[in-house]
């Protein structure tokens, strides 16, 4: 996992601690765990518009998006990104 999308992760944990500090640590490992489910079918996910030439995939749960790209047989996640966050200035590709 990028470091941005490492960073993502603690952001979203401290966001949903304010209110619910065991459901912040729940579902920071759903998260986790469904990055790490992408491993099952890599190209299941489609391409995002506009950032296909640079391979970038986008996976939904519960409203979040984990955007990863797969090299080969290695998946990296780039970035994972809350409801409403804007994915351009998230990536900052274009």
């Amino acid at each position: 996992m990028a470091s941005a999308a490492q960073r993502d992760l603690r952001a979203i944990g401290r966001y949903i601690a304010q209110d619910n500090p065991v459901r912040a640590v729940t579902f920071v490992t759903e998260l986790e765990n469904a990055a790490q489910g992408l491993a099952e079918m890599p190209q299941g996910f489609p391409l995002v518009p506009r950032y296909e030439r640079y391979g970038i995939r986008r996976r939904s749960y519960r409203g979040y998006a984990l955007l990863y790209r797969v090299a080969g047989n290695r998946i990296g996640v780039v970035r994972i990104l809350g409801p409403g966050q804007d994915i351009d200035r998230a990536l900052n590709l274009i």
